[in-house]
């Protein structure tokens, strides 16, 4: 995917060293970025965030994680993470002989008992003794995973098809381009009807919808690291918050005050350590 590469500001972890069905690591990130390039793991492996935002680029698109959401990446996926700096996250890395998890990327939506789970595992060596409580403990949270619903709110389709990832690279490096529909389309030599039956071709949304889509993503990766409604509003070309707020609202179903409250509340009193 030819995309902005994606940075990481932690120690990886090679999943496939362990002979387990189950591990899970706590990783927190710091301020200094290195790359890190596309890679793949024998294990399927399940990002979630504790404090922070992820965003988890894979072949099809990207995934936002927020505090307390979390991504699953099957096994042989190529993906790269990008974590907030002084972010925490849990990493999950399941052999797919056990997993009954989608074949696909996807976010979950996780419960206070499946983010504890995670958490009491990552405290354990990852080589645990295969019979015991430890072992129990991964095949309890296995249990529950299968439960979890999925939710694609947090992802932006990106096909493979040139065109479209440089659109998206273009968008992604430079957010607040308020372009029409028909200038953009003339970037691609298309007449702006040619230009709609693409982008819903490839990515099953209008255009209109799929920018917007792009701008929840980098509005929830900058407002829960910190920035304000305001900032963010002109990062993305809005002409006022209220605009953007109106925008947000429309497509979460709330305000982005009251998406971080709840975001808050739940970190506070619901939350990994």
């Amino acid at each position: 995917m030819d995309l902005p590469d994606l940075r990481i500001n932690y120690d990886p972890v090679d999943p496939d060293q362990f002979d387990r069905p189950v591990t899970s690591f706590c990783l927190e990130t710091s301020k200094d970025n290195d790359d890190l390039p596309l890679h793949s793991h024998r294990k399927g492996q399940l990002v979630v965030a504790s404090h922070g935002s992820v965003m988890c680029r894979a072949p099809g698109g990207l995934w936002i994680v927020p505090p307390q959401g979390a991504v699953w990446i099957p096994a042989g996926v190529q993906h790269s993470n990008c974590v907030a700096d002084f972010g925490k996250l849990y990493t999950v890395f399941i052999d797919p002989q056990v997993s009954m998890l989608p074949r696909t990327c996807c976010t979950l939506m996780i419960t206070s008992l499946v983010r504890e789970l995670i958490h009491r595992l990552s405290v354990f060596p990852p080589l645990y003794p295969l019979e015991g409580p430890t072992s129990r403990l991964g095949r309890v949270l296995l249990d529950e995973l299968v439960q979890m619903s999925t939710t694609d709110e947090m992802y932006l389709p990106i096909s493979p098809d040139a065109r479209l990832q440089h659109l998206a690279t273009s968008l992604l490096n430079n957010p607040g381009d308020r372009s029409t529909m028909d200038e953009v389309a003339s970037r691609y030599a298309m007449s702006e009807s040619t230009f709609a039956r693409f982008i819903a071709k490839e990515t099953g949304m209008t255009f209109g919808r799929w920018r917007q889509r792009l701008h929840i993503l980098i509005a929830m990766q900058r407002l829960t690291a910190g920035s304000s409604v305001q900032a963010v509003s002109l990062e993305l070309g809005y002409e006022t918050p209220s605009a953007f707020i109106t925008m947000f609202k429309k497509t979460m179903g709330k305000s982005p005050r009251r998406f971080l409250a709840e975001r808050s509340r739940l970190i506070n009193s619901d939350s990994l350590p």
